[in-house]
Formats: structure tokens, C-alpha cells, sequence
């Protein structure tokens, strides 16, 4: 099955001092990050594959950092196919490559994308990216995205599928899991459920 988060800001220091991040009600970033990983493993399976669409972590740029996002990101069920975001310096992600593991079936666990790509099923044609993209008039294709955090773009062509994401509001449950990735069944739901709302307001 295929998955879809971003911004998980994995061992972020400030997030209790930067109100942008304010509800993410944690004690402290280990609480948070610990929560991320049984969530995550709660619904991905080794053999799944999570695209995580930036915003990795926010650590000291140096060799420790890294590797203890390594550490994280090995607890991690599946393979991770990033796209890179704002907060995730080259040199990490050179430091994941140099240090590459394997998943059950003996694939690399991690695979590295600069600006984005394309995947296509149900009938669309997503783009995935880090920061939202403008698409203009379009039927059939919606930008998956992060880097605004608890902020939705006001176009149905548009969707957040980030960790804080407002938009997991359109599959109508009463609280999601903090930091559970988006099933592709669960973006399809979504994307539907933006188009009836966005439908109604005219």
C-alpha cells in the first residue's frame, strides 16, 4: 500500500517555542517523535512505501544530527521516498544515502527526490511536492503537499497531507493520530470530500 505524509519535524528543539507549531500538545520532542513512529508503524507495513514530502527533521547541521535522525528513521516501517523540503539540508540527506539500509523484501529503504514527481492512480494525476503548487483549471490533477503546516490553499486542486494537516477534517473523524500517514484510499477520500465542500460554496 502507498502512503503519503511531510513535516514531520523530527527532533525540532523549538517546536514548543514557535506558536506556528503550537498544537502539537507535547512535553517535549522525544514525546512527540516517539508518538510519530507508533502511529506511523501502527498502519505501515514493512512492505508499504510512505512518500514523505519534507521537512524531515530540524536538528544541528552536522554529522551527531544526522545520525540521530538516522536512528529515527530506521524504526520506521516501509520504504520512505522523500521529496527534500526547506528544513532538510543536501548533507543529511547525502548522510542517509551513505548509510542506506534495506527493507524486508531488500529494497533501499530510502529513496531521494529534489524538486518532486508524479504518481497516477484512481483516475488522477498527483504531484507531489514539498511547497503547494498552483496548478490553474484542472479535472483530474491535485498537488499533494506540505510545508504550510495547520494551513489548507484555497483551491480544490490543492491538498495537505503534512502531519498537522486541517484537511484530515474531510474524512470525518473525530481526531486522527498524530503523525499516521495518509493511505492512498484515505487521499482519494479527501480529495472528493475538498470537492463537494469547495461545490457547496458557490
Amino acid at each position: 500500500m502507498i502512503y503519503f505524509t511531510a513535516d514531520t519535524h523530527f527532533l525540532d528543539a523549538h517546536l514548543k517555542h514557535d506558536l506556528h507549531f503550537a498544537h502539537r500538545d507535547f512535553l517535549t520532542t522525544a514525546e512527540m517523535d516517539q508518538t510519530i513512529i507508533e502511529n506511523w508503524n501502527r498502519v505501515v507495513t514493512p512492505q508499504d512505501t510512505v512518500y514523505h514530502l519534507g521537512d524531515i527533521a530540524k536538528i544541528d547541521s552536522n554529522r551527531k544530527g544526522y545520525s540521530a535522525v538516522l536512528d529515527l528513521l530506521v524504526q520506521l516501517n516501509g520504504q520512505i521516498v522523500f521529496v527534500k523540503g526547506n528544513h532538510d539540508p543536501r548533507a543529511l540527506l547525502k548522510h542517509l544515502a551513505k548509510h542506506q539500509v534495506k527493507t524486508e523484501s531488500g529494497q533501499d529503504k530510502f529513496i531521494f527526490h529534489d524538486v518532486g514527481l508524479i504518481l497516477k492512480f484512481d483516475h488522477y494525476q498527483f504531484f507531489l511536492t514539498h511547497y503547494p503548487l498552483m496548478l490553474g483549471i484542472s479535472v483530474n490533477s491535485i498537488n499533494l503537499h506540505g510545508h504550510i503546516h495547520h494551513y489548507a490553499i484555497n483551491s480544490v486542486s490543492n491538498l495537505n497531507v503534512g502531519v498537522d494537516s486541517p484537511e484530515a477534517d474531510y474524512l470525518g473523524l473525530a481526531k486522527r493520530p498524530f503523525g499516521q500517514p495518509f493511505s492512498q484510499k484515505e487521499v482519494v477520500a479527501m480529495v472528493q470530500s475538498k470537492k463537494i465542500d469547495f461545490q457547496k460554496r458557490k
